[in-house]
């Protein structure tokens, strides 16, 4: 059950540039994965899944160098950085659950957020700031920071959601190898599971991705991934205080 659901969360995510890091850690929690394993274990999914993503937006003309860099270049040390951070399990569980609960007001805000949105590029000061708290919360956690990115993007008007998609995707993938590898320099478990669950969000990456770079967002994906964040931001946070 949970490698299918696994699966489903990898297609719904990737058809909207995002890689499932919040998903996944929302499921694990779910299923009362072991919190030592969370976050390498996010970290390595992303990867899989923005991968497949980075090739299908950016063929499709989706991913811009101009809009990417400013974030990217503060993101990924910090990132390295928040890897390197192994929290205590309660302390762990009540960010994760806060984080979740958050991404998920913000997926269901912005959920039909229109495409007609005058366009500016972001400013320096503010992509390298915002790139490098992004990061650092991406690597404490084990989300690739999408959850932040794409609606801050969107919110201020720097991209269309198109190319949001495509700049989040790699965004991911920059920050999620940065992460495991500052976790791998400490410690680093991955779950016996992870040879299926690899193959399922490969899966579900390259048919999520395949939809979300032809066709526009589906309002309803989002108001979906939104249920399910909250439903696990929840019982993390119920976990955590329990």
């Amino acid at each position: 059950m949970l490698t299918f659901l696994i699966f489903l969360i990898a297609t719904l995510y990737a058809s909207v540039g995002l890689g499932g890091g919040s998903g996944y850690l929302a499921l694990m929690g779910l299923f009362n994965i072991d919190p030592s394993v969370m976050k390498p274990t996010a970290l390595a999914l992303n990867i899989l899944v923005t991968s497949i993503g980075t090739y299908k937006y950016s063929r499709a003309g989706y991913f811009s160098w101009k809009l990417f860099l400013p974030f990217a270049i503060t993101s990924v040390p910090f990132a390295f950085l928040g890897g390197r951070l192994n929290l205590n399990g309660d302390i762990y569980k009540g960010i994760v659950g806060i984080l979740l609960l958050y991404a998920a007001t913000r997926i269901f805000i912005t959920a039909r957020t229109a495409e007609e949105k005058a366009i500016s590029p972001p400013p320096l000061w503010a992509a390298l700031l915002c790139g490098a708290m992004i990061g650092f919360v991406a690597g404490i956690t084990g989300v690739g920071g999408a959850i932040f990115l794409s609606p801050l993007i969107l919110l201020m008007g720097w991209a269309t959601p198109k190319e949001t998609a495509g700049v989040a995707t790699v965004f991911v993938l920059v920050n999620s190898i940065s992460g495991i590898i500052g976790h791998w320099s400490n410690t680093f478990t991955l779950p016996p599971q992870i040879l299926y669950w690899g193959i399922a969000v490969i899966l579900g990456g390259w048919i999520g991705a395949e939809y979300g770079s032809r066709k526009l967002p589906n309002p309803l994906i989002r108001q979906v991934l939104a249920g399910i964040l909250l439903l696990g931001g929840l019982k993390m946070l119920f976990t955590a205080l329990g």
